[in-house]
């Protein structure tokens, strides 16, 4: 079964961000710090998603910004070339 770029954002969220929020009611835009997640959370979040994809954020890349959203995410993987993950940006 095929599972989307943000659908797999979202299980991966919900597994290793400590959200105080369900995951499923927040948007692609919602400040995932502002639900609750907390700088080590995101840094789990990273971890899961380097394990996912089999990729390693590069330095650039690692700054709060890049973990604000599923959005901001979703971005992040796309520049990194992982498959599915640009289609969803550009719409």
């Amino acid at each position: 079964m095929s599972q989307s770029v943000t659908d797999t954002i979202r299980a991966l969220l919900a597994e290793h961000a400590r959200l105080g929020t369900d995951v499923a009611t927040l948007s692609d835009t919602d400040d995932l710090y502002a639900a609750g997640m907390t700088s080590h959370a995101s840094v789990t979040v990273m971890l899961a998603c380097e394990d996912e994809w089999d990729i390693e954020f590069p330095q650039q890349m690692l700054k709060k910004s890049t973990f604000a959203s599923i959005a901001n995410i979703r971005a992040a993987l796309a520049e990194m070339g992982v498959d599915g993950a640009e289609s969803a940006v550009s719409a």
